[in-house]
């Protein structure tokens, strides 16, 4: 809240004007006026009356809960409710390629890791983000943007799709058919190569638009980086096309195979770190927030930035809760009254 102070202070105003309304009331004059009617102490035992007392004292009660509810909302709205983000307009300039593999070995995977991914755009504020996945040819899921509706909207579709059992004795067709429609793309019938990781990291470093401007530019690889066939580049050489284009590559590894993965692990974290990037295993609960926190700051240092603090009005909070009370107390003293 941009004033709390007033929070207390308008509290305090109500309850005085409520002391007060109750001062003018003058309940002894009122208590003057009555009429004492002989012989009439029985009404009080009648099952009638005690209802309708019921009712009184539970409806005054449930009025002062919502005058209560309203009138916090009010002081809450008049000390001005607000969201405060530190944000930077160079750090608009940075754009992130999520380099994902597709291939067998790594469908069982790929669910967790775009999660993952998808956790790591609720930390952005005004990146691009693309999103590329390949197994022995790459497809462009989308392109650069900083829609984040988009981007969250593809990312689950993603999700859902690659959430696939290839192990199963019998496929879901209508799950079968989705794994299908998202892979499109990646898959070249002329050849049997697979998981050609050098050509997918060298596409999505090509991903990169706007080359005669300064922005920052970084590549997330996911992948258990096991080969089958000969790509036309090979790992060390797609990192060295990266950069060469002022690209900074992080790794998410990840594997279920046993066969050559030491050795396939110990090859993409030499790669990886020797070129400025960080290496992580995908199951690390700390990948997530390594990587953005190396993205924040180093980024930032390397762009120059200079953090501002930015203040959005969310007066949203508590105008429900306003509405809530006024419309509670309103209908409590109606059903009182009657």
């Amino acid at each position: 809240m941009v004033t709390p102070w007033l929070v207390p202070v308008v509290l305090v105003a109500i309850a005085a004007a409520a002391a007060l309304g109750w001062f003018l009331h003058r309940p002894e004059k009122r208590a003057a006026a009555v009429t004492w009617v002989a012989n009439s102490g029985y009404l009080r035992s009648l099952t009638s009356y005690r209802r309708r007392m019921r009712v009184l004292r539970g409806g005054l009660a449930a009025a002062a809960a919502a005058l209560a509810l309203a009138s916090l909302a009010t002081a809450s709205l008049t000390a001005r409710p607000v969201d405060r983000d530190v944000r930077s307009e160079v750090l608009a300039t940075r754009d992130i390629v999520l380099c994902l593999d597709v291939s067998g070995s790594m469908i069982e995977l790929d669910t967790e890791i775009v999660q993952k991914f998808s956790e790591m755009v609720d930390s952005f504020q005004g990146e691009r983000i693309a999103l590329s996945i390949w197994n022995n040819t790459s497809r462009t899921v989308f392109p650069l943007t900083d829609d984040y509706a988009l981007v969250k909207e593809e990312l689950d579709t993603a999700a859902s799709a690659l959430d696939f059992d290839l192990d199963a004795w019998v496929y879901d067709q209508e799950a079968l058919k989705k794994l299908e429609d998202f892979l499109v793309g990646t898959v070249s019938l002329d050849n049997e190569s697979s998981s050609l990781v050098g050509d997918g990291l060298a596409t999505c470093a090509l991903a990169f638009d706007a080359a005669d401007t300064e922005r920052s530019r970084s590549i997330i690889l996911a992948t258990d980086n096991l080969v089958l066939g000969t790509p036309i580049y090979a790992l060390p050489e797609a990192a060295q096309l990266a950069a060469d284009r002022d690209i900074t590559v992080h790794g998410m590894y990840a594997s279920l195979s046993d066969a050559d993965s030491a050795s396939a692990k110990a090859e993409m974290q030499q790669v990886i770190t020797s070129g400025g990037g960080l290496f992580f295993e995908a199951d690390d609960p700390a990948a997530v927030d390594g990587i953005i926190e190396d993205i924040e700051a180093q980024q930032a240092i390397d762009l120059d930035a200079d953090p501002q603090l930015v203040i959005t009005d969310r007066p949203d909070r508590w105008y429900g809760w306003l509405v809530a009370g006024l419309g509670a107390f309103l209908l409590v003293v109606w059903r009182v009254r009657t």
